[in-house]
């Protein structure tokens, strides 16, 4: 099983938020107005939002459940008037908001002055320097609740600071709008925040120390490994953690081999992502110099998934000089080829023993603890998937639910073949070859793994393959990989694979290379030698 270095805890890859907003107001001045027409929009274009409809504003203390609110929303939206300062229970509210805009994963904060002015709030004067006066007449001989009072003027003039709107007395709906605009884009609403990823922490670390964010540059990262192994999972990963705290503008492209036909499509939704453009602002022709001429001062991230040709990344990311300072653009392949000189490839790595093991009981089991009959299968299982995500993923939802008969019969159907779902997935890969390149990929993968290179490569060239050339391509693809002791490798599914290629050919009436006894005497028996292209292997 493999040893490797992780894919895969049971910890979450970004700040899981419950909400993505926070409504802090004042119940009397403003519910029937700004709060409510806010909270209106922002629930119609779907960004949840927290608002304590159950506001009773007289006491000293804030329910613990209104301080869990806090804390599990991405952003607080602080509404300022004229009475807020009156009110204990909005001024204890506004130092927890910022408070918590130190923690690791801080929430954004923005303040809406809504008839009052920034300065007001920010100095204590005016209506706030009068609530004011009566609070600490109110704490004149408590020394904790004159400390008490200092944090309130700290935290107002913290949170006036921070770049904000200003409404007039009355409510203008093109202001509400720039601020629900403005806070659509702050809210990354993926599912892929309360999406739990088996041991990807590790793997995250890697990525993130190879962009090196704290660099002024503009740089691309590949994250490269066979078909499978979570590349798309890792970036998106990236993509949501950076988007909400480094970049204002980013840009996840999916898919991008399945659009290679159309690619000024993608062009046109990367500037409508990155400029707010209208998708259909440029045309086949036009899209590099608008690229390269938009977006040369802005900093931004792209996630460019899936790219199997360069001609894909010269259209969406050609020239780095394309890009602001600090912009870094991310691309997952199977083609380690695609990259360029100065480029950095992050391999992306089959699961540890216990991650592996984890991420199957996931799928297998759920949140059931699994019964002490099935431990012994388990580890078997696990082991014949040797770190690989989607094996594990597979297989272990195919067994959810089933008894220990059905585990152990699809553990001898495991042992032959495996599953068709994982072998499609991994055929991808080989079907973009060559066709010398194909027939070397099936010659290793049926003879040669685990063959030292010095000795297989003579063979090959003997029948007219450009062997170098060819192995190099498959290395580059992830198809097979050189051993420290210099023998050539692949993992145990890609094998399966190239074994499974070469059993469909029996389907068409030839087989073009024999490594069982019992298909080899099928064949004799049966007089279609003749028939038979390539190879046998002589092992019994």
């Amino acid at each position: 099983m493999a040893s490797t270095s992780s894919s895969a805890s049971n910890s979450q890859y970004c700040p899981q938020w419950k909400y993505d907003i926070f409504l802090s107001f004042r119940g009397e001045n403003t519910r029937n107005t700004i709060t409510g027409y806010l909270y209106e929009r922002l629930t119609r274009r779907g960004i949840i939002t927290f608002q304590d409809n159950k506001r009773i504003e007289h006491g000293d203390s804030i329910p613990e459940e209104l301080l869990k609110a806090i804390k599990d929303s991405q952003v607080a939206l602080v509404i300022f008037s004229e009475n807020f300062a009156t009110s204990r229970w909005c001024l204890d509210e506004l130092v927890n908001i910022m408070e918590c805009t130190k923690d690791e994963n801080g929430k954004t904060v923005i303040p809406v002055f809504y008839g009052v002015d920034a300065t007001d709030v920010r100095n204590q004067s005016k209506n706030f320097a009068k609530a004011f006066v009566k609070h600490e007449l109110k704490y004149n001989d408590d020394g904790e609740g004159m400390q008490k009072v200092q944090r309130w003027r700290t935290a107002l003039t913290a949170a006036a600071n921070l770049k904000g709107y200003v409404f007039p007395n009355g409510v203008e709906s093109d202001c509400i709008e720039r601020i629900v605009d403005d806070i659509s884009s702050k809210c990354k609403t993926s599912g892929s925040y309360s999406y739990k990823v088996v041991g990807i922490d590790t793997q995250l670390e890697k990525v993130e120390s190879l962009l090196k964010m704290e660099i002024d540059d503009v740089r691309i990262v590949w994250i490269w490994g066979m078909g499978g192994l979570g590349k798309t999972t890792i970036a998106n990963a990236i993509y949501n953690k950076l988007s909400s705290s480094k970049f204002k503008d980013a840009c996840f492209l999916e898919d991008i081999k399945e659009n290679k036909h159309r690619m000024y499509s993608l062009q046109n939704i990367l500037l409508s992502k990155l400029l707010g453009e209208k998708e259909n602002c440029v045309n086949n022709k036009e899209g590099r110099s608008m690229m390269a001429r938009r977006l040369r001062f802005k900093k931004v991230l792209i996630v460019l998934d899936d790219i199997d040709h360069r001609d894909q990344l010269d259209y969406l990311a050609g020239d780095l000089g394309w890009f602001g300072k600090g912009s870094r653009i991310i691309a997952t392949t199977r083609d380690k080829c695609l990259r360029g000189e100065y480029d950095v490839v992050y391999e992306v790595e089959t699961l540890l023993d216990c991650d592996a093991l984890e991420l199957f009981n996931q799928y297998a089991f759920m949140e059931k603890v699994p019964d002490e009959c099935f431990k012994d299968i388990t580890l078997e299982i696990v082991s014949h998937a040797k770190g690989h995500p989607l094996a594990l993923k597979v297989c272990g939802s195919s067994l959810h639910g089933k008894g220990i008969i059905v585990w152990r019969s699809a553990l001898d159907l495991m042992k032959k073949n495996s599953s068709s779902e994982i072998i499609e997935n991994l055929k991808i890969s080989y079907d973009r070859l060559e066709p010398d390149e194909q027939e070397i990929f099936l010659d290793i993968a049926c003879f040669f793994r685990g063959k030292e290179k010095k000795d297989v490569m003579p063979i090959l060239e003997s029948c007219g393959f450009p062997a170098e050339y060819g192995l190099s391509v498959l290395i580059d693809k992830s198809l097979v990989f050189i051993s420290d002791h210099n023998k050539i490798q692949m993992h145990d599914l890609i094998q399966d694979m190239g074994k499974y290629i070469v059993k469909l050919q029996k389907d068409q009436g030839e087989r073009s290379r024999l490594w069982l006894a019992e298909d080899f005497e099928e064949v004799m028996v049966n007089n279609t030698v003749s028939r038979l292209s390539n190879a046998i292997l002589f092992n019994f």
